[in-house]
């Protein structure tokens, strides 16, 4: 078999979602796949809509149900262990792809003896074919066979595994599974597959639609998702130091670490509604201390994070009461700013 799609599945039985990805996947142009869904332990009727597919399409849809709910990356172990294609893809239940995505990015492995191929996606706010905003994260200069300077950028700018097709085999053979329990298990183990593979290359097309609604992971910001963040790059540095990866990567890994860990998670906790932040970005802060004390000389951090976030943060390193302060002070004069021009546009 040429690829196993695997789908993780948590009460996606409204408005539709589920129907609209399985739909998809089912469309597909390519004919020699199997569709792994991996229920996980879903308190709606997902499962019963998963078995309907199973029986509707046999040999097709394989549907695997967990006992328990282990979060997005348990769920994708189980399915790449049953999986038995060459290659194999992940999709989020929530999102679809277009009916040429996977032969595309199939053919593109077979023709060049890739290990992974990525494609560009689409922001899209209903389900709908047609193309939204279009996000490229991978370049042309990412492609080819991996050296090491390719691996650097391939660390700074992994991309969505979603997007993606892996060669089955380095997976199973280095043991390379997601952490479980946790949200962002991929900002984990999308820079720890890419560093075992060979050779990557990507097709330039808008293939995955990802859907943009409310009470996706990347909308909800609460204390255990801002840690489950953080454990997430621990677990990354953990790993590229057992793997043997650290040395050869140290200064992508801190900046890949500090970019996540420290400077999303921050504001991620800035600007939404969460409890006890000021006792968290005491905790944020010590961590980023303990595994990077120095991560502001990174040359990749002082490029590529931008001028104000930088001063915000060395700010927070001082002194966090400081850091509150200035923060609320600066939000605040940006609101009155925008109310002054848009009450000025009035008159």
């Amino acid at each position: 078999m040429k690829l196993s799609i695997v789908v993780p599945v948590y009460n996606m039985a409204a408005d539709g979602k589920l129907h609209y990805c399985m739909d998809s996947l089912l469309a597909q142009t390519l004919t020699d796949y199997e569709i792994i869904a991996v229920d996980d332990a879903s308190t709606d009727h997902s499962l019963e809509i998963l078995r309907e597919y199973e029986r509707k399409y046999p040999g097709r849809v394989r549907v695997i149900e967990s006992a328990e709910n282990h979060h997005q990356g348990g769920a994708r172990n189980l399915g790449i262990r049953a999986a038995q294609g060459e290659y194999l893809g992940l999709m989020d239940s929530d999102d679809w792809a277009s009916p040429e995505m996977f032969s595309k990015l199939l053919k593109k492995a077979e023709e060049t003896g890739a290990d992974v191929v990525g494609c560009d996606y689409s922001l899209v706010e209903s389900h709908t074919m047609e193309p939204g905003k279009v996000i490229r994260i991978n370049t042309s200069e990412q492609t080819g066979k991996l050296n090491t300077e390719k691996k650097r950028l391939l660390l700074l700018q992994s991309g969505s595994m979603v997007v993606k097709i892996y060669r089955r085999e380095i997976i199973i053979k280095n043991e390379l599974w997601f952490p479980q329990d946790i949200f962002y298990e991929d900002n984990c183990m999308s820079p720890i597959w890419l560093l075992f593979c060979t050779h990557f290359e990507r097709v330039e097309e808008p293939l995955y639609y990802y859907y943009q609604h409310e009470v996706s992971t990347v909308h909800t910001v609460s204390l255990s998702r801002c840690r489950d963040r953080m454990k997430a790059m621990e677990l990354l540095i953990e790993k590229s130091k057992k793997y043997g990866f650290y040395e050869d990567y140290r200064p992508e890994l801190e900046f890949k670490f500090t970019e996540l860990y420290l400077v999303n998670t921050l504001f991620s906790c800035m600007s939404g509604i969460m409890k006890r932040k000021f006792r968290f970005v005491g905790e944020l802060c010590r961590g980023q201390k303990q595994y990077f004390p120095y991560f502001q000389d990174n040359a990749y951090y002082r490029d590529r994070i931008g001028a104000e976030e930088q001063k915000l943060i060395r700010i927070l390193m001082r002194s966090r009461m400081l850091f509150f302060a200035y923060y609320y002070v600066l939000r605040a004069y940006r609101q009155l700013r925008k109310r002054f021009s848009r009450n000025r546009k009035v008159y």
